[in-house]
């Protein structure tokens, strides 16, 4: 099967998902408001984060980014399992198609709703105070690390999806995601909390992401090096989760 024919496939099936859009906008633009009345609440209500030197707004934005990357799965993990148990990819499979074209279209497509979230969220960003200092090739940088964590974030989602089988197994997977985004430094610097609680922030590769746009985007909280901490990480959970995503797909619509 040539190249041409495998991406034709891909193609079609992200402008399937992209259909969906147009028959449920609700479900788009609550996907895009929730990220940013979590920043509104953390930057007006909650803000004033310890240990941050400069404007807290500035701290917040990078991390609400960063934090919208890892949440908001569950609308691509329910479906994955609605394809599943209606029979929709027996129905795919059984035409000529490349074999995981529909987990790539579907990835596709949420990516594409990711980078329109990512603007979105800049956007209000600079409404409320925030700032990119570090230039235009910077910003691009740090939007090409947070998609980057994105694209890894939802092959791990897809795969749990699977796992889990059923739509309404969902929610309790995706409950499993908030742990991951409140123990990293998207709200607060690491060195205010206890020491054992501060390691595992560090450790957590969303903290990572973190940290690297903060420094590209020439804001407070951010280190140089971290660039390569926050390419690695994905990759590495890339490595490992979509193999398995695809083999597991492979098996359960055999």
């Amino acid at each position: 099967m040539s190249a041409a024919y495998v991406m034709s496939d891909c193609w079609t099936m992200t402008r399937r998902e992209l259909a969906h859009w147009a028959r449920q906008p609700v479900v788009v633009v609550v996907g895009l408001a929730f990220p940013v009345m979590m920043m509104l609440m953390f930057g007006y209500l909650v803000g004033g984060g310890r240990e941050i030197q400069g404007d807290y707004v500035d701290y917040l934005v990078p991390g609400m980014l960063t934090l919208t990357m890892v949440f908001g799965l569950e609308a691509t993990m329910t479906a994955v399992t609605q394809d599943l148990n209606k029979g929709v990819i027996d129905r795919f499979r059984s035409m000529p198609m490349a074999d995981g074209a529909v987990l790539v279209g579907r990835s596709v497509a949420d990516m594409l709703q990711s980078a329109a979230g990512l603007l979105v969220m800049a956007g209000v960003g600079y409404a409320i105070g925030w700032r990119a200092h570090g230039g235009p090739v910077a910003f691009l940088g740090a939007m090409g690390l947070l998609l980057l964590l994105r694209f890894a974030m939802l092959w791990i989602g897809i795969y749990l999806a699977m796992v889990a089988g059923r739509p309404e197994l969902v929610m309790a997977v995706q409950i499993l995601v908030w742990p991951v985004g409140f123990l990293s430094n998207a709200f607060a610097s690491s060195e205010s909390m206890p020491g054992w609680l501060g390691t595992v922030v560090q450790w957590n590769p969303m903290s990572a992401t973190a940290t690297a746009v903060r420094d590209l985007f020439g804001n407070p909280g951010g280190e140089p090096g971290h660039v390569m901490a926050a390419v690695v990480w994905p990759l590495l959970l890339l490595a490992v989760f979509l193999p398995l995503a695809v083999r597991r797909f492979r098996r359960l619509s055999v």
